[in-house]
């Protein structure tokens, strides 16, 4: 049974650092086989994963509208007398990064206008396939969570909210509370994270509007000066001590969302 984690936010709040400390998590409670999807289309998760990222899902599907269209390709062949299908799966594995403890399928590109839908179809179920092989799917979500709403991907047993202190960020989350009804996708729990907290508690105005969301806090995580040298200096935040504050509060919020013994 594949446990799937989504990570939504507005940009910038630290969805992608809290995404990749879950994926650390995972690692070193040796919780099982990892699947990082990267569904924000400025494609980060790998610069913090430390994996080399060579080709997206948007780059498969412009090569394959380009494939489609061009004179030489017959209805339902494809380079090689391979199948539109065949050439998908044959496509979307090579672009898979291979890591040591977590493999990384990135979405790229979102679909625009003119897109092949068929073919976008179809990488939506080879990626639920490839889903099925692995016990944990970690995936971090651009903040209209584009890719769920278009069911990318399976249902989603723990989708964690996340928010920075700013205004703009909590306004983010709300919005994407609201949006969760209309989701043709199924969410099991529910998770709020405050990141970038100075202090030990949340200022009451950030408080006030935190709760407005309507999620229960599921815990804050501090501001880390380490963190932003680690940043500056292009090395992966896997690769932040273990003491770190940021690598200390997450593993305790994923305490919380897997204390159920699958982690």
């Amino acid at each position: 049974m594949t446990t799937t984690i989504a990570v939504a936010g507005k940009g910038g709040t630290g969805k992608t650092t809290v995404a990749s400390m879950i994926v650390r998590y995972l690692v070193e409670k040796q919780a099982g086989s990892i699947l990082a999807i990267d569904a924000d289309p400025s494609s980060n998760l790998h610069y913090v994963l430390g994996l080399e990222l060579e080709e997206t899902i948007g780059d498969i599907r412009e090569d394959m509208l380009d494939q489609v269209q061009a004179s030489s390709v017959t209805a339902g062949a494809m380079p090689g007398g391979m199948s539109k299908q065949d050439y998908l799966d044959y496509q979307i594995r090579m672009a898979l990064v291979e890591g040591t403890s977590v493999d990384l399928l990135a979405m790229g590109r979102p679909e625009g206008p003119g897109c092949y839908c068929a073919a976008n179809q179809m990488m939506r179920v080879i990626m639920d396939r490839m889903g099925d092989s692995y016990d944990y799917v970690v995936m971090d979500n651009e903040a209209g969570m584009e890719h769920i709403s278009r069911r990318t991907t399976r249902d989603v047993d723990h989708l964690v909210l996340v928010t920075d202190t700013s205004q703009r960020g909590v306004i983010a989350a709300q919005r994407i509370v609201e949006m969760i009804p209309g989701l043709d996708v199924n969410i099991d729990k529910l998770y709020l994270v405050v990141n970038r907290v100075i202090g030990d508690h949340l200022a009451p105005p950030l408080a006030a509007a935190v709760a407005k969301i309507g999620v229960e806090l599921t815990g804050t995580i501090p501001n880390d000066l380490v963190m932003s040298e680690f940043e500056f200096s292009g090395r992966p935040l896997i690769e932040l001590p273990r003491d770190s504050p940021v690598v200390q509060a997450v593993f305790r919020i994923a305490d919380k969302m897997l204390s159920n013994g699958q982690a």
